[in-house]
């Protein structure tokens, strides 16, 4: 029996009069470990079925079956073992889209080590500060941007030494060639002890919009709540091929490319590229013939921007966003192309997918959908009560009785109690996000809460300028932010990358600013406009709103050194 109907004994499934699941319960055995119990499993019920298909920068193709990975990751948990990796030791992953990546991730689960992803676009001192707040153990790397010698920088204030392994290389001094280890040691012999589901599996360092990154602790049954993700969401299917754009430093990899997916036994498409040309990704769909598409918004901006009628894209049965609130305008023009529509969702490093449009529903264009089945989510307003439609709130998470497991939402923030009791209160776990619902359940966002902007008594939600701006032919990106004013105290600002083609001037900034005026609130519109020639990014890729809001009170401080 495969994996497909083994997977049915961790949920427990309620249907509507449709035929439709409303709610969802998992079944969590006390010892699960997708590793073994997922992976291994398909190793042997489904060993020929295609697990992966990876795509390398320079064009180079690997296919990977079931019997693959789980002889792959096998291998990878001996070299890490090997090496002196053990249960409960905190690993630092760096592998972008390679094939280590999962092989990896799934090693340290067989082991019973805990698993850090991160990106090689981080620095030494950022390095550093991961070593010491994890305490890590081992870094397993990309040889990529030259990642190990920031890691050997770091090492030398960590002042521990660590196991190191790369990928692809034999050109670092004090670290081994990770396909080497791989090939030399012993074969992998299981812990005799299985782990506890409440275990640690998984850190993520998660960047939040003040101080030093969060980290985001996942027990083991984190796995198992990313079924309805794969299932409902992103409605992949057996031998289909699904692919989700997302490097392996950051929580959407493990949505998207590897815990929902082979639970369903879906075929992954791996693409490893270093730098993303929408002109490239769209022809790899066409030639791949790619059955589930999943992206953050940023890529569906660059798709509608191309003649997407060059491409044959009729392989697509469905396409899904995150990342990020989704733009009305771009959903409708995706749609008009392709005929697809896009199914949005909303979550966060702390959970799974606990807001969506699931494959059953019409979505409404700019919602992000109804609480998923597994979660019971609300909108509350400034009382902590839970708020009428059309009321915006914080968008908040029912917690479960003491001592009772919901899978999905995260352990704590690790060495943070107090951040972990201030998020975690009154029953509810308050996401900082805000948002309001309609009369019919579905829920719109607005917003963090801290990027509101409050100007001459109104509050004004970023995304909703920023989904109008986004109308305008001229504007391939922008962030919203708030901007410092005498009279008012804050207006809004953009901050605009414009579209091939165009150029800044004063009456092109005139033209978009009434465009906001005559398609929204006219109180929204941006009364400063700054044009520039590129955004700046948080490490997951998002556009980071606090950079330029930061940078922009500073040099007005500069000049009025009387506002606070």
């Amino acid at each position: 029996m495969s994996l497909l109907d083994l997977h049915k004994k961790y949920l427990n499934e309620e249907y509507d009069e449709n035929g439709n699941v409303k709610k969802l319960t998992f079944n969590v055995p006390q010892d699960f470990n997708y590793a073994y119990d997922v992976v291994d499993v398909l190793g042997r019920e489904t060993p020929d079925r295609r697990a992966m298909l990876w795509i390398g920068n320079d064009g180079e193709e690997k296919s990977f079956t079931f019997a693959d990975i789980s002889r792959e990751s096998s291998r990878a948990a001996a070299a890490l073992v090997n090496n002196g990796v053990k249960r409960g030791d905190k690993v630092l992953l760096v592998l972008k889209r390679h094939v280590e990546s999962w092989l990896c991730i799934l090693a340290c689960h067989k082991i019973g080590a805990v698993a850090i992803p991160a990106t090689n676009l981080l620095g030494s001192h950022d390095i550093l500060y991961r070593l010491r707040a994890a305490d890590i153990s081992a870094v397993v790397c990309t040889p990529d941007s030259g990642f190990p010698t920031r890691v050997d920088e770091a090492e030398k204030e960590f002042g521990k030494t660590l196991v190191k392994l790369v990928a692809h290389s034999d050109a670092y001094p004090g670290w081994k060639n990770l396909s080497t280890e791989m090939d030399s040691a012993p074969e992998f012999v299981p812990p005799a002890e299985r782990n506890s589901v409440l275990d640690p599996m998984l850190i993520y360092f998660s960047s939040g919009t003040t101080g030093m990154p969060k980290m985001v602790e996942h027990n083991y049954a984190y796995a198992i709540a990313h079924i309805p993700t794969a299932k409902y969401w992103h409605r992949v299917i057996p031998d289909g091929l699904h692919m989700t754009v997302a490097e392996s430093g950051w929580g959407k990899y493990v949505w998207g490319k590897l815990y929902g997916q082979w639970f369903m036994e879906a075929g992954i498409f791996a693409f490893d590229f270093d730098r993303f040309d929408a002109k490239t990704m769209l022809s790899l769909l066409e030639k791949y013939r790619i059955t589930t598409f999943c992206a953050p918004p940023t890529i569906y901006r660059f798709f509608i921007k191309e003649n997407l009628a060059a491409y044959d894209l009729s392989s697509i049965r469905h396409a899904t966003i995150a990342g990020e609130a989704l733009n009305p305008e771009v959903l409708e023009q995706f749609r008009s192309a392709t005929g697809l529509v896009i199914h949005e969702g909303f979550g966060m490093t702390e959970t799974t997918c606990t807001i969506m449009n699931p494959y059953w529903i019409t979505p409404r264009p700019g919602s992000m959908g109804k609480p998923s089945p597994a979660y019971e989510v609300t909108i509350l307003d400034e009382n902590g009560k839970e708020a009428i439609p059309g009321v915006t709130g914080e968008i908040a998470i029912k917690l479960p009785p003491e001592g009772e497991l919901l899978p999905g939402l995260f352990n704590g923030y690790c060495s943070d109690p107090e951040k972990t009791a201030e998020a975690r209160r009154g029953g509810w776990f308050h996401t900082g996000d805000t948002a309001w619902k309609d009369e019919d359940g579905y829920f719109w966002f607005v917003g963090r809460g801290d990027d509101l902007i409050k100007s001459s008594g109104y509050r004004i939600g970023p995304f909703e300028v920023e989904s109008v701006l986004i109308e305008h032919p001229a504007v391939l990106e922008c962030a919203v932010t708030p901007y410092p004013d005498p009279t008012r105290g804050l207006v809004v600002k953009a901050t605009i990358l414009l579209a091939p083609g165009y150029a800044p001037s004063e009456e092109l900034k005139k033209e978009i600013q009434t465009y906001v005026k005559t398609h929204t609130a006219p109180y929204k519109y941006p009364r400063v406009v700054e044009f520039v020639d590129a955004l700046p990014k948080t490490i997951s890729g998002k556009v980071s709103h606090t950079v330029i809001r930061d940078a922009d009170f500073a040099k007005y401080r500069e000049l009025h050194p009387e506002w606070k």
